[in-house]
């Protein structure tokens, strides 16, 4: 194709504002294009607008129009007629991912997008730029509590330094979950000078209500603490500790599901309550969806153990939003900053809506985060296109695309220059608010240990059984870790919440789940890598630059990428006044290691 043709939405030449906009405002977008009769711009949100572009310069069109007032996803693409009659149609990459377009001869092209944000969107001011230590909590530490566990049917290990069993659960799927550690609230809350001398700034603690397995996502009672790892009060007791250092707490929140063994369904007659299973007469009955009563029904990913909760059910809804008492204000009452949501992309929108406003009503700075493992502004989930950016729902996401960029670069399985576009991409879709609140992990309970992945030791190929023995070896590990360095050097240096993964920075590892929530190795540390990680957080933490201020990131060659934070104009990429001058420029080349 002869016509030069270049629209940059990563660019404010052709795009101002480059990034996304406050409902109501207006964009300016420019084309250049050296053979054309006529250009138009054609648009849709919730209707088709198209508009005539106008050349202003050499070989420049442009147009500025209005936004919709509503906040969502605006599109647009470029229609470019030519004196020999034909029409091009000029868009997005087909990886959606902005930046410079591509000519299309024929068929419909992929459309730029502009994420139009509530002009009111407010993120918690805790958790911009914030260090998150991610703790399981039946493997972090053991300290006496005042709780008595009342079950059982758990084997608990007598030795922290055990082997996990592997015996799995039939009922569980594929998940081993059956053998606990007897990790605590007060364990946590002893090894608080430890996580304030490593930087952290939140504690995101994995599911802590009573529930019959180790991992505890299959919800028994969402009211109490598992009285193997504490009881209620210990939980403020944590909550007021941890603020007395600079730390908040923020909670899982499983709400898709419960468990089988629970108060509300209670198939197995554990629990005093008429459980869903035992009879139609129930008051929760209605929060489930039977097919055939009672043995066959709706279960989440079809795993027995786990009933799916029916989300537009008024009395769950009441249980779960209802001021004070409700679950989600509850426990940001008894001292949570928040809910971390399990599977938020499942979660229905007005749910989400609900449950943010709860939230927000029990205390304004509370954050709603959700688990969404793909482009949290345009996710497609059950038929229809998501946007959880627009303020009306999350605060922001676990930022798994960019887990995989940095896996990927520091393994050198991607270019940097498809490092460079995915960043780019994120500061055109995510508003400020939220990019600066993004969870950024490589490590976590779902995922093979990151030093595993980084010895190239996932073993995948393998049983359950196998993965157990498998162990790195010397260069393995010497590998992994110098990985692992570069790992953190960029969860450090981008927007949004740098993000360990516990025992991570002490060397722990281990293959898919159960291996890789071994319990943490207190007195076997790696004491180096853990003293590279804290030195690392702790001057992120220092840092308005590293937390707060604009980044720019470049690649200069194939294995570098250079990343620059800085203030601009007197003010932070949040748009607060800031007298930090200089900048800070971040090298992180994979080539040395």
């Amino acid at each position: 194709m002869d016509i030069m043709l270049l629209h940059d939405s990563h660019n404010e030449f052709y795009r101002t504002p480059s990034g996304p906009a406050p409902a109501g405002s207006n964009v300016l977008i420019r084309l250049h294009c050296d053979e054309a009769t006529s250009v138009v711009l054609r648009t849709w949100m919730t209707e088709e607008l198209c508009y005539t572009m106008l050349p202003t310069a050499e070989h420049v069109w442009e147009v500025a129009i209005p936004l919709p007032t509503t906040p969502g996803l605006f599109w647009y693409y470029f229609l470019i007629y030519r004196k020999d009659g034909r029409t091009i149609r000029y868009g997005n990459q087909p990886d959606k991912l902005g930046g410079v377009g591509v000519a299309y001869d024929h068929g419909e092209p992929e459309s730029f997008q502009i994420t139009l944000y509530d002009p009111a969107y407010k993120t918690p001011n805790a958790f911009h730029g914030a260090n998150i230590y991610q703790i399981f909590p039946d493997r972090f530490r053991h300290a006496p509590t005042k709780a008595v566990d009342d079950r059982k049917d758990r084997y608990v290990h007598k030795n922290w330094n055990e082997e996990l069993l592997g015996v799995g659960d039939l009922r569980g799927g594929k998940y081993q979950e059956l053998d606990f550690y007897g990790g605590t609230l007060t364990g946590i809350q002893e090894k608080l000078p430890y996580l304030k001398d490593m930087g952290i700034d939140i504690i995101y603690l994995n599911p802590i209500f009573r529930a019959r397995s180790n991992h505890r996502y299959d919800t028994g009672d969402y009211t109490q603490v598992d009285p193997l790892c504490g009881t209620n009060t210990e939980f403020t007791e944590l909550c007021e500790a941890a603020k007395k250092v600079g730390i908040r707490v923020m909670l899982d929140g499983v709400f898709s599901h419960t468990g089988e063994d629970s108060v509300y369904f209670n198939h197995f007659g554990h629990y005093p309550t008429l459980g869903a299973y035992q009879g139609q007469s129930s008051p929760y009955y209605d929060w489930y969806t039977f097919n055939h009563y009672p043995e066959d029904y709706k279960a989440w990913w079809g795993i027995l153990s786990l009933p799916e909760l029916r989300k537009d059910n008024p009395e769950y809804q009441k249980f779960m939003f209802q001021p004070h008492e409700g679950v989600v204000p509850r426990w940001i009452e008894a001292g949570s900053c928040g809910w971390r949501l399990d599977v938020a992309d499942e979660l229905p929108v007005d749910f989400l809506r609900k449950l943010r406003a709860a939230a927000k009503a029990a205390d304004p700075e509370a954050v709603v985060l959700g688990e969404v493992w793909e482009d949290a502004s345009n996710k497609v989930a059950y038929g229809e296109t998501r946007c959880y950016c627009t303020g009306d729902t999350l605060d922001s996401v676990m930022n798994y695309p960019v887990r995989e960029a940095i896996l990927n670069f520091v393994m050198g399985k991607t270019s940097t220059s498809t490092f460079v576009r995915l960043i780019h991409h994120q500061e055109e879709v995510y508003p400020a608010q939220f990019r600066y609140a993004l969870m950024n992990l490589v490590g976590s309970h779902d995922r093979c240990r990151a030093l595993n992945i980084l010895a190239g030791r996932e073993c995948q190929e393998l049983s359950k059984a196998d993965q157990q023995h498998v162990h790195l070896n010397v260069e393995e590990y010497e590998l992994a870790v110098r990985r692992y360095k570069l790992c953190i050097d960029l969860l450090c240096a981008l927007p949004g919440c740098a993000t360990v993964y516990y025992g991570d920075e002490v060397g722990l590892t281990g293959c898919h789940d159960p291996w890789n929530r071994r319990a943490f190795p207190w007195g076997r540390e790696d004491k180096s890598l853990q003293k590279y990680v804290a030195n690392k957080l702790r001057h992120r933490q220092e840092s308005d630059l590293l937390r707060l201020g604009y980044c720019d990131i470049e690649a200069p060659d194939d294995d570098t990428l250079l990343i620059t934070r800085r203030m601009k104009d007197g003010h932070d990429a949040l748009g607060q006044e800031s007298t930090v001058t200089g900048k800070e420029i971040i090298k992180v080349c994979r080539k040395l290691h």
